[in-house]
Formats: C-alpha cells, sequence, structure tokens
C-alpha cells in the first residue's frame, strides 16, 4: 500500500528546550505511515534555511521518499511552542513560511505521480484546497484534516466534494456537541467524519453509524502529534481493508461498521504510544 501526505511541513521549536522537532500535519502522515510500514511518501513546499535542511534531512534518515518536492528561497514552516503538562502550547508560527508565498500547483506530471497511490492526505494548513478538485479527479481518495477549522463553512463546503474523509479536533467539548458538529459536516457534504477529542477519544459518523472511541491513557510525554497520529493508524486500517473500494466495503454495513471499530482503535494504540515521544515523532535538533 502506497500513501502521500501532501502539503504542509514544519519545524516545531521548543522554546523551552532550544529545540526543533519536525513535524505538519501533512509530514507527520508521511512519516507515521512509513513507522506503521506502509510505502509512503511526501510533497510539500520547503524554504533553504536551517530548518528547512533539517526536516529534509530527517525524512532522508526515515526512508521517506520526497522528489516532487519544491524548494524556495526563504523560511521554511515553522512554530513556536512550549509545553504545560505535558499539553502542547501553541505560541506563534510564521503561517507556512515560503508554502503560504508559493502555494503547490500540481502539474500534469504530479497528478500522474499521485495516480500511483492509493491515498492522499492534507489539511487545512497546506494551501492546498484550490488543488483538491484535480486530485479528486484522478480518482485517488483524499483525506483532509480540518484540526479546528471545521467552524470555517467557506472552507468546508468547498472541501467537503473532494474528501473521502474528513478529521476535526474538538478538544474537550462536550460528547453531544460533538454529536452535533458531526451532524452539520455532514449536512454540509462531508462523507466521514472523525472528531478527536483528546483524552476524550474520538467519534465517527456518516450519516448512519455513530462510533465512539474510548482513549489509550498514558502519562504523556507530549501530546503533539497525537492527532495526526491516530488519524494515520485509522486511514491505514481502513485503506488497506477497503483494497481500492471504500463504497464497495460499505456495502456490507456490519462488516463496514466491524472495520471502523477496529480502525478506530488502531488509532487510539498509535496516538496513546505517539504521546511518549518528544515533538510529534522525536528527531530533534538545537536551535
Amino acid at each position: 500500500m502506497k500513501v502521500i501526505g501532501i502539503g504542509d511541513n514544519v519545524c516545531d521549536k521548543y522554546e523551552h528546550l532550544s529545540m526543533m522537532f519536525p513535524g505538519g500535519q501533512a509530514l507527520n502522515f508521511s512519516v507515521y505511515a512509513k513507522m506503521l510500514g506502509a510505502e509512503s511518501s511526501y510533497m510539500g513546499v520547503f524554504g533553504d534555511d536551517p530548518v528547512a535542511e533539517h526536516v529534509i534531512r530527517t525524512l532522508d534518515q526515515l526512508g521517506v521518499e520526497h522528489g516532487r518536492c519544491r524548494q524556495y528561497h526563504g523560511e521554511n514552516g515553522c512554530a513556536r511552542v512550549t509545553l504545560e503538562k505535558g499539553d502542547r502550547v501553541f505560541l506563534g508560527s510564521n503561517r507556512g513560511g515560503v508554502a503560504r508565498e508559493h502555494p503547490l500547483e500540481l502539474t500534469e506530471e504530479d497528478l500522474e505521480y499521485i495516480k500511483g497511490f492509493s491515498l492522499v492526505h492534507t489539511s487545512n494548513n497546506s494551501y492546498f484546497e484550490r488543488q483538491l478538485p484535480r486530485v479528486w479527479a484522478t480518482g485517488v481518495p483524499i483525506s483532509f484534516d480540518f484540526s479546528g477549522r471545521w467552524t470555517n463553512k467557506e472552507l468546508v463546503r468547498q472541501v467537503a466534494p473532494c474528501a473521502s474523509w474528513v478529521f476535526l479536533s474538538c478538544g474537550s467539548l462536550p460528547e453531544e456537541e460533538v454529536r452535533e458538529i458531526c451532524r452539520e459536516m455532514k449536512g454540509e457534504g462531508c462523507r466521514r467524519i472523525v472528531a478527536t477529542r483528546g483524552s476524550l477519544g474520538s467519534v465517527y459518523y456518516d450519516g448512519e453509524d455513530l462510533i465512539f472511541q474510548p482513549p489509550k491513557l498514558v502519562e504523556a510525554v507530549d501530546t503533539l502529534g497525537a492527532g495526526d497520529s491516530f488519524a494515520t493508524a485509522f486511514l491505514l486500517s481502513v485503506t488497506e481493508a477497503a483494497g481500492g473500494d471504500l463504497e464497495k466495503l460499505e456495502e456490507d454495513r456490519d462488516a463496514f461498521r466491524a472495520q471502523i471499530v477496529q480502525a478506530m482503535e488502531k488509532g487510539a494504540e498509535f496516538a496513546a504510544k505517539t504521546c511518549l515521544v518528544q515533538g510529534a515523532f522525536g528527531h530533534g535538533t538545537a536551535f
């Protein structure tokens, strides 16, 4: 199974440690997929500063293919982070750096390349929304992580027609409120919705089934990347089970429901492991 993350990459600069760790929703997906045994690639935009050098070096060390990335003069994406009792606190960012000024514009060669994958994963921080219809036209399923921007209805309506899966970060919102958010997202045209709730677990909704997954609680070192690792393990599980035909898998609702439950369990297990590592997946360096 081949999967690709397209979009954002950053270094999270931990102010209290003077260390920076590679990350970004799309890049995390690619790295986590590799860690879970999939053949994974990453496509995005790099700057030419020490942050970019560290991200590229890390991808090379991990064996994540990234040959179709672009590189421009200027700052790579970065964010300033600190920790409070194991939970990440964002202090600010450069909003993607050069990726904001030079968002990915896919060529015909890029689209042919993308056809070789079983799944594309991207995010709200990737400046990639305009390219989604072109990727959707390839027939490769798309997963989109809204993070906390599911409140932006214009963005939701732009993404919904092109996404097989959407992920929402709902923090510690009450269960009934999360249910209502999932129903609203379905009403906006989203096909399959997964809402993560941190230490409260996760929720899946597709208009027919509403499924809850409790968390796997651990003594967290760092929760950065927990949502991305959940999404990656979940998506790999379902994509492998679908064998390239998600709609056919859905036809048997009982079997599909069992597969979603299994995927959510795998997501929770992998997210718990991620919380035991500094940064999204380690590989820190001083700055």
